[in-house]
């Protein structure tokens, strides 16, 4: 899979990237998608980046596994539309590319904060062909 992929500028100490793939189809539930609004399937190419300045017990910032674990094993062929995380109402929910870099991140995000360690999810891009991917990175909050 051997892909090189933009770089977030942080300032953790640790920086862990996560290349995976999963197959799944989608439609996009909207009249300007084209083509697209018909059921069709990709295999998407996931890269996650996490960071921080503290590891855990085991001295992982984040086990790869667990990734894995939260993101393809959830999406891996799979219709994407029955996902409950997505929606054929809210166009912020449509799975499209942008939406589901979002949605990743959200899983991911979520998962994280749970951990002692407080690691962050700083970055997730999503490969939908050979020549299309979306990178989402949140904005970080500032103190006002």
């Amino acid at each position: 899979m051997n892909q090189w992929y933009p770089s977030v500028i942080h300032d953790y100490s640790y920086e862990l990237n996560k290349d995976f793939q999963f197959a799944a189809a989608h439609y996009v539930p909207h009249e300007s998608a084209g083509v697209c609004q018909r059921v069709h399937g990709h295999t998407y190419y996931v890269n996650v980046t996490v960071a921080g300045d503290d590891l855990d017990h085991a001295g992982f910032l984040i086990d790869f596994k667990q990734l894995k674990n939260w993101v393809h094993d959830r999406f891996d062929h799979q219709l994407l539309n029955e996902d409950p995380l997505f929606n054929n109402e809210d166009s912020n929910r449509f799975p499209t590319t942008e939406v589901m870099a979002r949605t990743i991140w959200e899983i991911i995000e979520t998962n994280l904060q749970k951990l002692d360690h407080q690691p962050t999810c700083v970055q997730v891009i999503v490969r939908e062909t050979p020549t299309s991917y979306v990178i989402y990175r949140p904005k970080k909050e500032v103190n006002k």
